[in-house]
């Protein structure tokens, strides 16, 4: 067993941790780790990232559901569009260079960081029992679907919000809702990853054991720890992670010209916040 598969395994509890706490997100670290930790190629990395994001997701979602917290209805409709949109941005990414998949994982990461940082927040207009508008939830969980599926991804940043503004749903149940969406997105994408891409299953299943143990453990202490400090802290790290993507695959000069970019798009949302609060 190499160094890195080791200190991978070690890493992937944090990955557990954060999903687990969270309720998502932890897992957009997962591609990176396989990639310049375990040292897998890039699409063996994005698909291997998809069984223990599915895997993961599934175990997690069971919690909320002994609190009565998923809503089935709405996970199952979302759920449908989105795992065929997977399919496809399995079968599209598995067709492209490795550099590409990372870059636009590179990207990913980067939104997701902002997003967590600025503490987007949707409004609650909902109880969790409205019908849904079929039309713009299938869009969307296409258009989810597609773009995750390619990248390995689990996508929970972009479901939550949209089954709160298009679904109707309350916060505690669309998280525990984009789970069973993750979960059920993340099998059909690697299925798509799988016709054309080889896994290396032992320690592909080593590192999923130990996410699932790492969920486990941070769902029991996400009571005690304040979410929106995490959810920042954690951003800042998905942020320098990104960055990372960048320096690792463009060429050093473009690289450090996206880093530049990342740091001044930051800097420029957290003033206006500021100035937002102060006019307040």
């Amino acid at each position: 067993m190499s160094g890195g598969l080791i200190l991978a395994m070690v890493l992937a509890i944090g990955i557990g941790l954060s999903l687990g706490l969270l309720g998502g997100g932890g897992t957009i670290l997962a591609v990176p780790l396989l990639t310049y930790v375990a040292d897998f190629p890039p699409k063996e990395a994005i698909a291997a990232s998809m069984f223990i994001i599915g895997v993961t997701a599934a175990v997690s979602v069971v919690a909320h559901a002994r609190r009565g917290n998923v809503q089935w209805r709405t996970g199952f409709i979302f759920g449908a569009a989105a795992m065929a949109g997977a399919f496809g941005g399995g079968l599209l990414g598995a067709q492209l260079p490795g550099v590409v998949l990372m870059v636009a994982f590179g990207t990913m990461m980067v939104a997701t960081a902002l997003a967590m940082i600025m503490d987007r927040r949707v409004t609650q207009t909902g109880e969790g029992r409205k019908k849904l508008p079929l039309g713009k939830i299938l869009a969307e969980g296409l258009v989810v679907g597609l773009v995750t599926g390619m990248v390995g991804a689990g996508g929970g940043f972009l479901v939550v919000p949209a089954l709160v503004l298009l679904g109707g749903l309350s916060m505690p149940a669309a998280v525990a809702t984009s789970l069973l969406i993750i979960s059920m997105k993340s099998f059909t994408g690697l299925a798509g990853y799988l016709t054309s891409v080889d896994i290396d299953w032992a320690p592909v299943l080593m590192i999923t054991a130990i996410t699932v143990v790492g969920a486990l453990i941070g769902s029991s202490l996400g009571r005690h720890v304040p979410e929106k400090a995490l959810k920042k802290a954690f951003g800042y790290l998905v942020l320098a992670m990104g960055v990372v993507v960048f320096l690792q695959e463009l060429p050093l000069a473009y690289g450090l010209g996206a880093g530049v970019v990342v740091v001044g798009l930051l800097t420029t949302l957290l003033v206006r916040r500021r100035r937002a609060q102060l006019a307040s």
